[in-house]
């Protein structure tokens, strides 16, 4: 049972971090944060790994004033956010169903 909350809270700040970090790149990137800057770089480097399934698989529109959407980045957040809500959701159903075997056990006896 306490297996179980550890690795919801270890699932939970790992899927935020990488959805801040992810968030911050489509921020810079519309705002044509330049890539220059030591920050903007390194988000960039650090959330390359985490897109890289994803980079590509949507065009990424250039819009007036150096705007761009990252449509894959976009998708990335998106996807990580519900394979975190579906890591959530087994973890419950684990702790839940250990919760009722114990219940159970206890009306046995």
């Amino acid at each position: 049972m306490y297996i179980q909350r550890f690795l919801l809270s270890l699932v939970n700040i790992v899927l935020s971090i990488v959805e801040l970090l992810i968030g911050l790149r489509i921020i810079l990137k519309f705002f044509g944060a330049s890539q220059g800057a030591p920050f903007v770089q390194w988000i960039y480097e650090t959330t390359d790994p985490l897109l890289l399934p994803y980079l590509g698989m949507f065009p990424s529109p250039k819009l007036t004033g150096g705007f761009v959407i990252e449509f894959s980045a976009v998708f990335g957040f998106i996807l990580y956010a519900l394979i975190g809500s579906l890591i959530t959701e087994f973890v419950e159903t684990l702790d839940y169903r250990a919760h009722l075997r114990e219940e159970s056990r206890g009306k046995r006896e």
